[in-house]
């Protein structure tokens, strides 16, 4: 490998030469070795050169937390070509979209279920974008594959590939992976991360993450994975990082606190990383009991969150329950994900994401685009080498959103005398009531102190007067009631009144997409 050869798969180049019978992958019953995973990457290239993609080709991948999906990612990456994961609850004009703004060479996607048949959907979008060259199924049993005309089985695919397949000598700058955000303005637009990016972010999140888990060199950290892989966090702070340090990686491909509870204990994991809602979730179960907590504990080193602030009360109640430390970090796609992280070896401060990583900067900025004083509330830019090539196609987007070397986040923070940045809320989130700016982190916050509230939003409302006015939906806990004019009155006497919600809704569940956020979205809209 040359000084200007850098590939995301030598992660795995590397794992398989140390410890290739170290098991690699679970999902259910199914166990493979980093060997087993590493034979089935080297086939899914093999097929890919074969048909002629490879550096500058652009593979689309609908797949959730199985087997195939580290295989194929590792895979195309091993071709030189650009992985293009997206949503499996994307739907046939969606997908059709991302199959023709990635100009694809192929598509792979999962066969899916009953109620999610995302390869029936995924044949509708390749038809549909008809821009696509290949359509590649990978059936839930390869013994009985689905019939689908104009696709090809993984099978019959890679079928006379593999063997003695090299890794493509990518550049640093290359695109390894074109990240699609979430389209909350308009449509998704792709971030391109480099090989650089990735592999610089993975060795952070790896050095963040798995050697505070580490009981010895020679055994590897157990990780468990609820986190869609198509989506940056588990993507890259968990498996790439973790194929970097040769863990053992747990798939569950769907999120499921019972289920969650019940891999901890049968695979004894040490490390878990999940968004605010699966803790709520989690420690939604543990509060009813009958769960052997300190068996949890007994190997439990560590717990990640991150994708959307964690209340402090949330984070305080894991940590009782689990004995268990909680540390948050904060990122996006375009970050390669991670930017600042609570990092083990100092005092965590709650309410806070961390300090910048490393080669990160950090700073909060007025609408002007100035530095705004230590504990002032502005705009977070980031810098360094974890930043975005850019918007895949995009000039403008990218020009609006990278200016002056610094990324424009839309998240509104501040910034301690000890570097600390705590995130208040989105920009685009803030409610404007009749002049006041109302940021509804805080208020949200304030609700789940409460001993009725167990989750909650705040989102604005179109107000004839005062331009918005401030709502909140609210779950309560089992069992557990209170009235709207109630909860009104108890967050009067906590806050200024021009913060407390005018109006609350009280609901069984929030909306929430596939990585478990709240979609305020479909709050204000509803």
């Amino acid at each position: 490998m040359t000084a200007t050869t850098l590939n995301v798969a030598h992660f795995l180049d590397r794992s398989v030469r140390l410890t290739p019978d170290r098991t690699a992958i679970v999902c259910g019953p199914i166990r493979l070795t980093y060997a087993q995973l590493d034979f089935m990457a080297r086939q899914v290239a093999g097929g890919l050169r074969a048909r002629g993609i490879g550096p500058g080709s652009r593979v689309v991948v609908t797949c959730p937390n199985v087997p195939y999906f580290p295989a194929v990612y590792f895979g195309i990456l091993k071709a030189g070509a650009t992985v293009v994961p997206i949503n499996v609850l994307l739907k046939p004009a969606e997908i059709a979209f991302h199959l023709q703004d990635a100009d694809a060479a192929a598509y792979f996607v999962f066969e899916g279920t009953s109620e999610l048949p995302m390869a029936a959907m995924g044949k509708e979008a390749f038809d549909r974008a008809g821009t696509c060259r290949h359509l590649v199924v990978m059936p839930r049993d390869p013994a009985h594959p689905p019939p689908i005309d104009g696709a090809t089985t993984l099978d019959a695919f890679v079928t006379g590939h593999g063997g003695a397949v090299y890794t493509e000598p990518t550049r640093p700058d290359d695109t390894a992976v074109i990240l699609y955000t979430s389209g909350t303005t308009g449509q998704p637009k792709g971030a391109e991360l480099s090989h650089l990016n990735l592999v610089l972010n993975a060795s952070s999140s790896s050095d963040i993450l798995v050697v505070p888990c580490r009981t010895s060199l020679t055994e590897p950290v157990v990780s468990l994975i609820t986190l869609p892989l198509f989506h940056s966090f588990g993507q890259v702070c968990q498996l790439v990082s973790g194929v970097h340090s040769g863990n053992t990686h747990v798939l569950l491909p769907r999120f499921d606190p019972a289920a969650v509870v019940q891999t901890m204990l049968a695979e004894r994991v040490n490390l878990w990383c999940g968004v605010p809602t699966m803790y709520w979730a989690l420690a939604d179960l543990l509060r009813r009991g009958g769960v052997d907590v300190k068996a949890i504990a007994a190997h439990m080193r560590l717990c990640i969150s991150g994708g959307a602030p964690m209340p402090v009360v949330l984070m305080s109640e894991i940590e009782t329950l689990l004995g268990v430390r909680v540390l948050e970090g904060y990122g996006l796609s375009e970050t390669s994900p991670v930017a600042t992280f609570n990092h083990s070896e100092r005092p965590s401060k709650p309410g806070t994401v961390g300090q910048p990583i490393l080669g990160v900067e950090v700073a909060c900025v007025s609408d002007t685009g100035e530095p705004v004083a230590t504990g002032d509330r502005g705009e977070v830019v980031i810098r360094g080498p974890n930043i975005m090539k850019g918007y895949f196609r995009r000039p403008d987007a990218t020009a609006d959103a990278l200016r002056d070397g610094w990324f424009h986040t839309g998240d509104i923070g501040v910034l301690d005398a000890d570097g600390y940045l705590a995130i208040v809320d989105r920009k685009k989130d803030m409610i404007l009531r009749g002049g006041f700016n109302v940021y509804p982190r805080e208020i949200e916050e304030l609700l789940l102190t409460h001993p009725a509230v167990s989750l909650c939003a705040v989102v604005g409302v179109p107000d004839a007067r005062l331009g918005e006015e401030v709502k909140a939906f609210v779950v309560c806990k089992p069992g557990m009631r209170e009235t709207a004019e109630g909860l009104i009155a108890w967050c009067r006497e906590r806050i200024a009144i021009y913060k407390t919600p005018r109006d609350v809704e009280f609901r069984d569940a929030l909306p929430m997409g596939a990585t478990g956020k709240v979609l305020k979205r479909a709050l204000r809209d509803g």
